[in-house]
């Protein structure tokens, strides 16, 4: 009898070790493969943005940009990587966002606006092919953007303050070659950072897949989905555009959202939810390795989520009423 629990127990650890390792290795090559890909982007959209500011043409395109910067609260310049993020993701973003000479609160607001409305091409495909057109998700990822951004600025103080700007950035350029340096130092940081992040929550995700703790999550995160606005039967689907974003889950996305049955609707809903709040642990974690507040990185977008999955249920509720046979007298 006691052979026989040892030999159990003997298995069972063996079976645990091995799953371990297994999400473990997983991981690591998930890891790799996407931190190497990140670099490809991040590198040399870095490096072009800093030429671009050294060369002086960002502060002749003021007139061009200024008027449309202003009605979101921030500088000309800001709209850089506003444009990169948005048509190349969270890392290109940051690659043109940490060479230019943002304060601490400019630079909030523009990671709350690519939070919400990044890699936006390759993001509208994943979302056309699981229950949202393109188009549309774009337009309400970016009216999110806009509003949410708007509506923190009220908080923020966003006069210029040199103290608080970025610390790496080249304040005095003298030469060109002294800006690449700089560039290559802050760079360099910047890397291994983003490593040891990508690293870990890769490993963390796979580990997670290799147990099979999602769905067990799911069942915990009920009460917060009602809160969301979601059904509890799209929730394997929002916990893995939340914990991996879109991109990175879209396989589960897209194959889970055609053999789940769902109806239009709970499509809709889940759609504008996690256009506006996915990827919830990376990619804030890597706006906050910049020195930015956790509270406006993950607070605002949760917020707004909310709002607009209520507002879409007022807005069919109003369409189904208005599509109602009316009785005859």
């Amino acid at each position: 009898m006691g052979y026989a629990l040892m030999s159990v127990d003997k298995t069972s650890m063996t079976i645990f070790r091995d799953t371990a390792r297994a999400g473990i290795l997983a991981g690591i090559e998930k890891g790799w493969s996407g931190y190497v890909w990140l670099l490809k982007i991040l590198i040399p959209i870095s490096f072009l943005t800093v030429l671009l500011d050294y060369s002086g043409l960002i502060q002749q395109m003021d007139f061009l940009l200024a008027p449309v910067m202003k009605l979101i609260n921030m500088p000309a310049a800001a709209a850089i990587p506003l444009v990169v993020g948005m048509l190349t993701g969270i890392y290109g973003g940051i690659a043109a966002m940490i060479v230019l000479p943002f304060s601490i609160n400019q630079m909030t607001l523009i990671a709350i606006f690519l939070l919400i409305s990044h890699n936006l091409i390759q993001e509208g495909m994943v979302q056309g092919r699981s229950g949202l057109s393109p188009l549309k998700a774009t337009v309400i990822r970016l009216v999110a953007s806009i509003v949410t951004v708007i509506a923190v600025a009220q908080f923020m103080d966003l006069q210029p303050d040199v103290s608080t700007a970025v610390a790496f950035y080249p304040q005095v350029q003298k030469t060109l070659w002294e800006v690449i340096q700089k560039w290559g130092i802050s760079t360099f940081f910047l890397i291994i950072k983003i490593f040891l992040i990508v690293m870990a929550l890769m490993i963390a995700l796979c580990l997670m897949k290799a147990f099979d703790i999602i769905p067990f999550l799911v069942k915990i995160l009920k009460p917060f989905l009602k809160i969301m606005g979601l059904d509890e039967r799209v929730g394997l689907l929002w916990l893995t555009a939340v914990v991996f974003g879109i991109a990175y889950g879209a396989a589960v996305i897209v194959e889970e959202s055609k053999e789940g049955n769902f109806s239009a609707e709970e499509l809709e809903r889940l759609h504008i939810s996690i256009g506006i709040n996915h990827s919830m642990v990376e990619d804030p974690t890597l706006f906050a390795s910049l020195g930015l507040s956790a509270f406006w990185l993950w607070i605002p977008r949760v917020i707004t989520a909310i709002v607009a999955v209520y507002l879409f249920n007022i807005w069919k509720k109003w369409l189904d009423r208005g599509n109602r046979p009316v009785s005859p007298i």
